[in-house]
């Protein structure tokens, strides 16, 4: 009796065996897999937004004449600025700095002889922050007109910026994913399978960069922010499941 259940037994483990050998055959042979494919959005836009900053000093032995002289000259920036349809508002003087100067003294021989007083350097900061862009670009440029009426002010390049660029970025990733999607079909089309359920989305890297520049991409990010007109492009990594 025992015999006969033994040899039941095997026989049992026989027929399992086979089964599962062969159900594993039958997947193998299935089409299955993944196919990863990266999608471009890009996008040109002209900035909405311009930051722009200058200063000017004044020297003088007395700290109380400089003051005074860069006075005047705040009030002289101030008028050409308002003048020129900037409103008084968006005009922002920064804390004046004071810096005394020192002249160092060698003898023939090379040796420090201590130090001369020359008086007082005083410098103040100017910022504007519009959304008239093209206008502040032009006074950036206009400027230096202040210097026929004796003010010492130096413009520095405009900063440019887009007060939409969460919509943006939203925008570029609509268009990144789409652009991904429509490779990935593609490459199942041509292999014969078919595209099947989204497995995995990554994002890359928002980067803005200069229209028509060379910039490079950064890991980081890049952040363009000397160039009126701009361009931003994100990548999205997918990978689809096909069968």
């Amino acid at each position: 009796m025992k015999k006969h259940l033994t040899a039941i037994i095997f026989a049992l483990a026989i027929v399992v065996s086979v089964a599962i050998l062969g159900n594993s055959i039958v997947n193998r042979n299935k089409k299955s897999g993944t196919v990863d494919v990266t999608g471009l959005g890009e996008q040109n836009f002209t900035s909405d937004l311009v930051v722009w900053e200058g200063n000017f000093s004044r020297e003088s032995f007395e700290i109380k004449d400089a003051y005074t002289d860069l006075e005047k000259d705040r009030k002289a920036v101030t008028s050409y600025l308002v003048e020129k349809g900037i409103p008084q508002e968006q005009i922002i003087f920064k804390a004046v700095n004071t810096n005394p100067q020192y002249q160092q003294n060698y003898n023939n021989n090379g040796n420090y002889m201590g130090q001369t007083f020359l008086g007082y350097q005083l410098n103040q900061s100017i910022q504007i922050e519009s959304n008239d862009v093209d206008k502040v670009e032009q006074i950036s440029r206009e400027i230096t007109e202040l210097l026929l009426q004796g003010v010492k002010f130096y413009s520095q390049s405009p900063r440019y910026y887009y007060t939409k660029l969460e919509s943006l970025k939203i925008e570029m990733i609509s268009k990144a994913t789409e652009d991904a999607r429509l490779r990935a079909e593609r490459i199942a089309q041509n292999s014969g399978s078919k595209l099947g359920k989204l497995i995995s989305a990554n994002m890359g890297i928002f980067q803005i960069t200069g229209q028509n520049s060379t910039e490079d991409y950064s890991w980081g990010g890049t952040f363009n922010t000397s160039s009126k007109e701009k361009t931003a492009s994100i990548t999205m990594r997918l990978s689809y499941s096909v069968k």
